[in-house]
């Protein structure tokens, strides 16, 4: 429990926090491109640090980069209460990414290497969904309670002190006696290149999956006629969804390649019918829970060292999350939103076309 507890309560935390300026956006920057850029500036900063994170995990240990994540994590929450410029928020936000980006990793790093990997990972990552819907919802309902502005960025900064405190008291027996000695950096890198080798399409399969729902929660607001409120709900439905299939399906053994191939199929159903109905969100989120936990479980039995790939597979979520928004925003201003929907579907079929064509088929 002493290693476990700082991890899940730090990656709610962590997301809650990175939420927790969306509803108080306005109050940080004037217009949508500063408020965009706010935004963004987390993600930014956590996709230039999960592949570090994971080097440095397999390097030092993972218990030195969990902590730094937490110390920024709270150190930057602070700073949000204070600062209200616009450019120190944006360096604020960039710097709480960092954090997170350290964090994620390297603590599904310590997690997958765990004989219960497939529980503690799913317990992992439905916190973390749990935390970004925490964070929304929970600010704006501070928020309009108690009429002050940083209620939200207040609470789950102090929130965050905890996963701190009780990462400090972290015991490092279980790690040293998995990893007898530090790996080189040259070995690092060595077996960096073989997986992005061996595991291509699991990387690709990561990067379209995960940025399915990135994609759908983009375009969706300008696409439907339903109000702020509704298309909030319905977007909260579908990161809930995954927090319960996370949960759920990390407590069933099954064929990590065979769950994503079938997971992927419909997908695509489903992100075509979510073009007729919004409810289909809930289905495509707890679809994209059972391919992250088939994801994890596959790396988990892959790979002896952990790091490395944790921080390909957190690089690869992050890059989705930020080109499939992108491509499907693209596709529905140039043609039609049905084009949009169609194009996301297609990626779906391409993972499950390709899934089992890489090394990933032995497992």
């Amino acid at each position: 429990m002493r290693e476990r507890l700082p991890l899940c309560m730090g990656v709610f935390a962590i997301m809650a926090l990175s939420n927790a300026i969306v509803p108080v956006l306005p109050l940080y920057g004037e217009g949508t491109i500063a408020q965009g850029a706010i935004f963004s500036a987390y993600f930014l900063g956590a996709f230039l640090f999960v592949l570090p994170s994971g080097v440095l995990s397999d390097r030092i240990g993972e218990l030195p980069v969990i902590r730094a994540g937490l110390i920024l994590t709270t150190a930057t929450g602070l700073m949000l209460a204070v600062f209200e410029s616009g450019t120190a928020v944006f360096s604020i936000r960039l710097v709480e990414g960092f954090g997170a980006g350290l964090f994620v990793p390297a603590a599904l790093s310590l997690l997958n290497s765990r004989p219960d990997h497939e529980k503690m990972s799913g317990i992992f990552m439905a916190m973390l969904n749990v935390g970004l819907v925490g964070g929304l919802i929970g600010t704006g309902w501070l928020v309009r309670a108690s009429g002050i502005p940083d209620a939200g960025i207040l609470l789950f900064t102090g929130i965050s002190t905890i996963p701190l405190a009780l990462g400090l008291f972290m015991p490092r027996r279980e790690l040293l006696a998995r990893v007898s000695e530090r790996e080189e950096i040259a070995d690092i890198l060595q077996r960096l290149f073989r997986v992005l080798k061996d595991y291509f399409w699991l990387w690709v399969a990561a990067i379209l999956m995960i940025g399915t729902t990135g994609a759908l929660t983009a375009i969706y607001p300008e696409f439907t006629s339903y109000s702020p409120d509704i298309i909030g709900i319905h977007i909260a439905a579908m990161n809930i969804s995954t927090a319960v299939a996370v949960f759920l399906v990390s407590r069933v053994h099954f064929q990590p390649i065979p769950a994503i191939r079938g997971s992927a199929l419909l997908m695509a159903v489903a992100v075509i019918v979510t073009f007729f109905t919004p409810w289909t969100l809930i289905v495509i989120g707890a679809l994209a829970g059972v391919i992250m936990i088939a994801q994890l479980a596959f790396l988990a039995e892959a790979e002896a060292r952990q790091g490395v790939v944790m921080g390909l597979f957190n690089t690869a979520s992050y890059g989705g999350m930020t080109l499939l928004p992108f491509i499907a925003g693209l596709v529905a201003e140039t043609l039609t939103f049905f084009a949009a929907f169609v194009v996301v579907a297609l990626c779906s079929l391409l993972v499950a076309a390709t899934i089992g064509t890489c090394r990933c088929h032995r497992a």
